[in-house]
């Protein structure tokens, strides 16, 4: 009897473990997060703030997690060509970012290459609106999603993982940029 009893729950977690891997296979090749958020400040300002990388430190959610992480800047000051390399602990990682596009003050896209937890290869956009009230700003990451991420994504949500430090960086920036 006791056989038949772990036979059988044997049978429905090797069932439950195959529709887990099945439903992650069925997810999309990639993703994308997005928010936004409205800034009573110039989107000249705003932008200022995003296209340096040295002032990041002060909207950036992932700036103040690790007080030991290591910060490299090179490149072009600021605008296209900016380089920034972090690396710190199992709360920041380590990667690197290139600003590969920059329109002031509407558009800058970064180039985002993660190393350390894991390997991922991503784009960030930020946006700015003009608005009768400041500026617009919408913050998107989007890249390839390969196997191993939508089997991570079937357990917690990317969308909600880098969403809420999207949130995050954006009401620092609205705080900083406001003051």
């Amino acid at each position: 009897m006791l056989k038949k009893i772990l036979v059988s729950s044997l049978i429905v977690v090797l069932i439950a473990i195959a529709g887990v891997l099945g439903y992650a296979a069925t997810k999309p090749d990639t993703f994308r997060v997005e928010r936004r958020t409205t800034i009573a400040a110039p989107p000249d300002k705003v932008f200022a703030m995003i296209e340096d990388f040295h002032r990041w430190g002060e909207w950036s959610p992932w700036e103040h997690l690790d007080p030991a992480m290591t910060r490299t800047h090179g490149g072009a000051p600021k605008g296209t060509g900016a380089t920034y390399a972090w690396s710190g602990n199992s709360d920041i990682g380590q990667g690197r970012m290139e600003i590969v596009e920059s329109a002031p003050p509407g558009k800058l896209v970064v180039k985002l290459d993660f190393i350390a937890p894991f390997e991922a290869n991503n784009i960030a956009e930020f946006t700015l609106t003009p608005t009768p009230t400041g500026t617009e700003v919408v913050w998107a990451m989007h890249g390839p999603s390969p196997y191993v991420s939508k089997l991570m994504d079937t357990v917690m949500s990317m969308d909600k993982m880098i969403g809420r430090d999207f949130e995050t960086g954006l009401a620092t920036m609205k705080r900083v940029a406001e003051g």
